[in-house]
């Protein structure tokens, strides 16, 4: 049986969210033989080429490198195959094809931000947060055709606590599964490790990509869902309103229920200390907040500068 210092593991994944796993790796004394990460995109205001996070921890690290365009280019595949892995590790990367996950004897394993098969799909960590869940976690798992969906090695819970939103949850997760990743391969290499079929859920479980028109905000919800729906996107992509004629960015409230009378959506301030809105059940109340054109501040800090 190898051990950890003769496994050989090709890493895939492009984000921070990533590096946590990679670095974890490394730090553990595994043989990462070869990153596979984004290629380079044009960044900031001279839009010069920038590197991924996965890809500055490998070079910083000595790493081998690849960056395909194309999955499925047969160049990048007999370079892929050409370091003999042992097996392939997952982390926050794009849907591979076949040729690429069945290729190492070991296979292909997966580091999921859920609860397995709760949460499926590109943003697991938002939507938990969104649907107001109180717990979810990590997941390791086989890769198979069906995205999301292979058999499910070792899981970790995490709590989602009043106060945490997708940032703080994002890093616990992070934390979490790196750590998970590291006794996933132990266990793997030991052979204790049973693999579980996952059973379907609901649809209402999936975790679709996260765009635009989700961040706005429908003043018609009740008070805790949008409430968690800021929670949910905060501090990125941020949900958002509009004030007077331009963009509020909400990233962070206080919920309240309460009996009144006022159209959904209204605005109301004393023009120092609160800005709440009205929704059917309730007021919910901002804290934190970006004007379109200015810098994210305290409510306070805002109703300084604005006239209703």
């Amino acid at each position: 049986m190898l051990n950890k210092e003769q496994i050989k593991i090709v890493f895939l994944g492009t984000p921070d969210f990533a590096v946590a796993s990679l670095q974890a790796l490394v730090e553990n004394g595994f043989r990462v033989v070869a990153v596979v990460t984004a290629p380079d995109k044009p960044a900031g205001r001279g839009m010069q080429l920038k590197a991924s996070a996965v890809k500055e921890y490998a070079v910083s690290q000595n790493i081998p490198v690849l960056q395909p365009e194309r999955l499925k280019n047969p160049e990048f595949l007999a370079e892929l195959r050409s370091y003999n892995a042992d097996l392939q590790v997952v982390v926050a990367f794009r849907m591979l094809p076949e040729a690429v996950w069945n290729m190492p004897p070991m296979g292909t394993i997966n580091v999921h931000g859920s609860l397995l098969p709760y949460y499926r799909g590109a943003a697991p960590i938002n939507w938990a947060i969104i649907n107001g869940e109180t717990e979810t976690g990590v997941t390791t798992f086989q890769l198979k055709h069906e995205i999301d969906t292979g058999d499910i090695l070792l899981q970790h819970k995490e709590a989602i606590l009043p106060e945490d939103n997708f940032g703080t949850m994002y890093y616990k997760l992070m934390q979490a599964g790196a750590q998970l990743l590291v006794t996933t391969i132990n266990g793997l290499m030991e052979g204790g490790i049973k693999e579980q079929p996952q059973h379907l859920v609901d649809k209402e479980t999936h975790a679709p990509k996260i765009f635009k028109e989700t961040c706005r905000i429908d003043w018609n919800q009740p008070v805790m869902a949008i409430h968690n729906l800021i929670r949910g996107l905060a501090p990125v992509p941020t949900a958002f309103t509009t004030l007077g004629d331009k963009q509020l960015k909400i990233f962070s409230s206080n919920a309240a229920t309460a009996a009144h009378e006022v159209a959904p959506g209204t605005a109301d301030s004393d023009g120092k200390t609160y800005l709440r809105f009205a929704t059917p059940d309730g007021w919910l109340s901002c804290t934190e907040v970006q004007y379109e054109g200015k810098k994210k501040m305290p409510v306070a800090d805002f109703l300084r500068g604005y006239r209703f």
